[in-house]
């Protein structure tokens, strides 16, 4: 198997980790027998021992397999990639401080407010945007199956986890679903959210996110290789 097959096969590993522990038969399969939150000690032991791996494999083959695009020099698309970085920072740590209902051990209020008025799956989307922007700096073949594997996430995870949760939780949650949207905006541009900018303006998350972007920035070179700034 080459170096892009490694990392395809702990990818698929990864991903498969996620959404087969998540699912209704198996998770209650597991809840039920060991507890809710052993259970979650499990669903992390299996994310971090097929995660770390990946990330291993990845580091000892990147920029592995035909080049599909080179993008680096394009100074309109190097910005592209700052500012979705930028963006994607804001919604993790808004994610942290606001998680969608339907995420693991979070709060069980259905109410939209601040970033889920945006989008019900902060976190998802900012795995996503992460995962694109990098996809755009690295058309190396190896890169591209790598950081695929965060758009895979963050949209095939938030649709199973809004199936799973209309499942288990019914009505309240396909309310909290068509009040708003999985697409960053798009309950805004329809009507079916309004943003109060005084209520829910996510100005904490807007600071830290900028903060670690700078952060990033400085020790990428050494932190994870390449010159984010050209």
């Amino acid at each position: 198997m080459g170096a892009v097959g490694r990392i395809a096969l702990w990818a698929a590993l990864f991903l498969a980790g996620h959404f087969i522990l998540s699912s209704d038969a198996v998770r209650g399969a597991i809840a039920g027998a060991v507890g809710e939150q052993p259970f979650r000690g499990i669903y992390s032991l299996v994310a971090l021992g097929t995660f770390i791996p990946l990330i291993i494999v990845f580091g000892h083959h990147k920029h592995s397999g035909p080049l599909l695009w080179y993008l680096r020099g394009v100074a309109p698309v190097r910005w592209l990639v700052w500012l979705m970085m930028l963006v994607a920072l804001i919604m993790f740590v808004a994610s942290l401080i606001t998680p969608n209902p339907g995420a693991l051990g979070a709060p069980d209020n259905l109410t939209p407010r601040g970033i889920l008025k945006l989008t019900r799956h902060p976190g998802f989307v900012a795995f996503a945007l992460f995962g694109f922007a990098h996809m755009l700096m690295n058309g190396w073949a190896g890169d591209v199956v790598f950081f695929g594997t965060f758009p895979a996430l963050g949209i095939f995870g938030g649709l199973h986890q809004d199936h799973r949760k209309l499942r288990s939780m019914g009505e309240r949650y396909r309310r909290f679903v068509e009040q708003t949207s999985f697409m960053p905006g798009a309950a805004l541009l329809s009507g079916r959210q309004r943003c109060d900018p005084a209520a829910d303006l996510p100005l904490l998350a807007i600071v830290i996110g900028t903060v670690l972007t700078v952060v990033l920035v400085a020790i990428h070179p050494w932190a994870f290789g390449g010159h984010p700034l050209g």
